[in-house]
């Protein structure tokens, strides 16, 4: 049996897939519930600026470099889109008292000016009113000295296989796909329509992540098990109270791969699937090694107690046996 499950793990390992130990691969085989975050999971985080719209006081030009120095200490994709569309040399001594608010966005003085950049969260924190776009996509608002400048739309590219990784999912006999983001409700709602997702939610916070797992474990049955699907170090805590964590390894977070029991190497999310085939073969030959062993030796012991078998029958229940389970479990 332990040999059944190293097979499988060594067979995860050969695609990609590097699970952290056999009873994760057990639990595998009875995910029925997938949640997956968006950023970096089902869309490459790769982030490019698409629009830019200045009230008239300001320069596009000059919106855009603002946003940019806000975001100048901030390792976050968005950050770095901006950062990239400006294009120029970001002068770090102008900015100070850098402020980051986890789910809003981030508040800093630059050039003795207060800047604020993020969601539309941060502006209804901060009691500033601001324009709705007419395009969809990850809106980022600014405001200076608590006026509000202008938007900024920044896109993210679906991965070209995420489509079908959601419809392998369903054929490998996942009940619902779940995909939980911080983004605005129209830009979520196109990449589910897009992607074919069952549930989407939108506009979360890092807790409320954890929250919205916590309901879905508590919704589920006893036996069927939930695994979150992230990259971030946001969700290194969701990660660990799914009963499954499942992480992106390249381009994941340290924090998001110590926290989770399976890797994905490449972060494909279509690996999943392919997981969960891996972790039911697995099974399957496990349980074929059980049944196999016990009736070959119970019938060994009941035909020896009546005198029909001699010692090579005996030999062949136990060493025999041993060696077409250990056969059968390279088939793993």
């Amino acid at each position: 049996i332990p040999l059944s499950f190293f097979g499988g793990i060594g067979g995860a390992s050969s695609k990609g897939v590097l699970v952290k130990g056999s009873n994760y691969l057990e639990a595998l085989s009875q995910t029925k519930y997938v949640v997956c975050d968006k950023t970096g999971t089902l869309t490459k985080g790769v982030f490019e600026v698409t629009h830019v719209q200045a009230e008239t006081w300001l320069s596009n030009e000059e919106l855009l470099e603002t946003a940019a120095y806000a975001e100048s200490y901030s390792n976050h994709p968005i950050s770095r889109s901006l950062k990239e569309a400006y294009g120029k040399p970001i002068d770090t001594s102008r900015v100070s008292e850098v402020e980051e608010r986890s789910g809003h966005g981030v508040s800093a003085v630059i050039g003795g000016k207060k800047v604020s950049a993020g969601n539309t969260k941060l502006m209804k924190m901060l009691g500033i009113s601001y324009a709705a776009p007419q395009k969809i996509g990850t809106e980022v608002h600014v405001a200076i000295n608590g006026n509000y400048a202008g938007y900024i739309l920044i896109s993210d590219i679906v991965k070209p296989n995420a489509k079908s990784a959601i419809a392998g999912l369903k054929a490998a006999g996942v009940k619902q796909v779940v995909m939980l983001t911080g983004d605005t409700k129209p830009v979520a709602e196109a990449v589910a329509s897009e992607l074919g997702v069952d549930v989407v939610k939108s506009e979360l916070l890092p807790a409320d992540k954890v929250t919205e797992v916590e309901y879905l474990l508590t919704a589920k049955g006893t036996k069927e098990k939930l695994a979150f699907v992230g990259d971030g170090i946001n969700d290194a805590p969701v990660l660990s109270r799914a009963d499954l964590g499942i992480a992106m390894g390249a381009l994941g977070s340290d924090a998001a791969i110590e926290a989770a029991d399976i890797v994905l190497m490449d972060d494909d999310p279509a690996k999943i699937a392919t997981a969960i085939n891996i972790s039911r073969k697995t099974l399957r030959i496990v349980h074929q090694n059980i049944v196999f062993a016990l009736v070959i030796k119970f019938a060994c012991l009941g035909l020896g107690a009546i005198g029909f078998v001699n010692m090579w029958w005996a030999i062949f229940a136990d060493v025999g046996v041993m060696i077409i389970a250990v056969l059968n479990a390279t088939r793993a």
